[in-house]
């Protein structure tokens, strides 16, 4: 293809499988990160971004670093694609707006579920609720996620968060724990364990009432962090209910981190040939054809409609 995407921190877990989705599918990356541009000098982040078709943002804190890189691909007239997990981060993109395409969240976390819960939503404009499962087999962060996770966490003043009545709420009831009946069987989740789909969902669907649920043995190993090893393996379960109706949609695969990289590249190339819907802030399924979306990435995270 020959289009030269820059990749915001490049060097870190997510940036690296990204820099290496780019390569296998012909695009030339352009990695830089805070040695080359820090998000407070505009000047450097232009000199990054010379040349470049698109950008995309894998360095958190994405409360430092978003915003910041998006002005930088206002000036230089180009795409903007982040894979940003910070729930106040992602709220921030949106209320900011752009003059550009910008897809905040296109990753594991917030744009999986969102094409999910799109695509399952296919032919209804309304909806009661959307209720989103991770079965993910463990969880062990890395050291961008954790920090990432502090900052959200301060900027909260340590209360949780939740998205109910149509609106983000604060709050520090203890969350229930349940058992969720996935595809592969049952597990024990953690509810109200709001990851970004509390925004990128409701930001394009009239949805008042999004909940997300962690298995619990995930929920530890992000408490109880260690040396990344073994990658999880994941189960992504969506139900959508309207009244007595339910839709159900399930993704599952290997690697939360690894996996973010083709979600992140197939929404640059998509925005590089004109295949979206948007130009300005929009989530993956707002920006783009849901169901084809999860048609082209079916490779590495095969999805499918449940009865």
């Amino acid at each position: 293809m020959g289009h030269k995407i820059a990749v915001y921190g490049a060097s870190g877990t997510t940036g690296r499988f990204v820099v290496a989705e780019l390569a296998k599918r012909g695009f030339e990356p352009l990695p830089f990160g805070r040695a080359q541009a820090t998000p407070d000098s505009p000047a450097a982040l232009d000199r990054a971004l010379t040349g470049a078709s698109a950008v995309i943002n894998t360095a958190g804190p994405f409360a430092i670093t978003a915003l910041p890189l998006i002005s930088a691909a206002e000036r230089a007239g180009i795409p903007y694609v982040d894979v940003a997990a910070e729930i106040e981060a992602n709220a921030d993109t949106f209320a900011r707006g752009a003059t550009i395409p910008v897809v905040p969240a296109m990753a594991f976390f917030g744009g999986l579920a969102d094409l999910l819960v799109t695509a399952a939503m296919a032919g209804w404009t309304t909806a009661d609720s959307a209720h989103i499962a991770y079965g993910l087999s463990g969880w062990q962060p890395t050291a961008g996620t954790l920090t990432a996770g502090a900052v959200s966490r301060e900027r909260r003043a340590g209360h949780r968060v939740r998205f109910r009545d149509g609106s983000l709420q604060y709050h520090d009831d203890t969350p229930p724990t349940l058992e969720w009946e996935f595809p592969s069987g049952p597990r024990q989740v953690i509810g109200e364990f709001s990851m970004a789909d509390i925004v990128t969902v409701p930001s394009h669907l009239e949805i008042p009432s999004v909940t997300s649920y962690m298995t619990t043995t995930a929920a530890q190993g992000l408490h109880e962090a260690a040396e990344r090893q073994e990658p999880e393996t994941f189960e992504v379960d969506v139900r959508v209910r309207r009244g007595t109706e339910e839709r159900r949609m399930t993704a599952v695969g290997r690697d939360i981190y690894a996996v973010s990289a083709p979600l992140a590249v197939e929404a640059v190339e998509r925005l590089l040939t004109g295949r979206f819907k948007v130009n300005g802030v929009a989530s993956a399924g707002a920006m783009f054809d849901a169901a084809d979306f999860l048609d082209s990435v079916s490779g590495v995270i095969p999805a499918r409609r449940c009865p």
